[in-house]
């Protein structure tokens, strides 16, 4: 199965995708991961991926595009996977068809106010990337990632004041993209207004959709 994960920062699409990556066995890839592996690897590829990130800059589509490619061809990929922040463009996603037929594309939807209540608690490990929050699912040491015991740190983009700014550029950025996948009858919503505890509430849900793939 071949799934697209769409949703505002904040409303937990990552951490539902983990859970739903171990529970069908298929990986779950984004591309802010495949980014920082290539620099870490020091490829020609990282290096002009290091250099738009030095200079603040956002990392060209076509880039993005080939490391998905690239990804989406390993051996692990073969059953299926989760795709978590790609694609973000209309651009992207025409691409993205090119090479790849997506199944179903789970858009995970939350109220604001919810929404800024886990941005503003959320924590993000400057090493690894790793996300958390102070009270759904805060680290086992406080301050420390779980995963590598890099630094966790909240990021200036989650205030208040920036948290309403991102989700109004986000409604316009994505609403295209909603109307691309509901005209191919691939897009579903999910509620998430749930706290995390509940989190089987929300993953019952994409499991009821994804039982429809044959």
């Amino acid at each position: 199965m071949n799934i697209v994960i769409l949703g505002p920062p904040g409303v937990g699409k990552g951490t539902y995708a983990e859970i739903l990556s171990k529970k069908y066995n298929i990986p779950h890839i984004s591309p802010g991961q495949l980014l920082r592996e290539e620099i870490e690897e020091k490829t020609k590829l990282g290096e002009r991926v290091d250099d738009y990130v030095n200079r603040g800059d956002l990392v060209p589509d076509e880039i993005v595009i080939q490391l998905i490619k690239k990804r989406l061809k390993k051996e692990d990929c073969k059953n299926g996977f989760l795709l978590d922040g790609f694609p973000r463009t209309i651009r992207q996603a025409r691409e993205l068809e090119k090479f790849k037929k997506m199944n179903k594309v789970l858009n995970i939807v939350a109220p604001t106010d919810v929404i800024q209540w886990r941005l503003s608690g959320r924590r993000t490990c400057r090493e690894c990337g790793a996300i958390y929050h102070v009270k759904e699912v805060p680290p086992k040491v406080s301050g420390v990632c779980d995963k590598c015991g890099g630094e966790l740190y909240q990021r200036e983009d989650e205030t208040p004041e920036a948290i309403k700014t991102r989700m109004e550029e986000y409604k316009k950025k994505t609403k295209p993209l909603i109307d691309f996948f509901k005209k191919r009858r691939l897009l579903v919503n999910i509620d998430a207004h749930y706290p995390f505890e509940e989190s089987e509430k929300i993953i019952s849900q994409c499991d009821k959709v994804l039982s429809t793939i044959k």
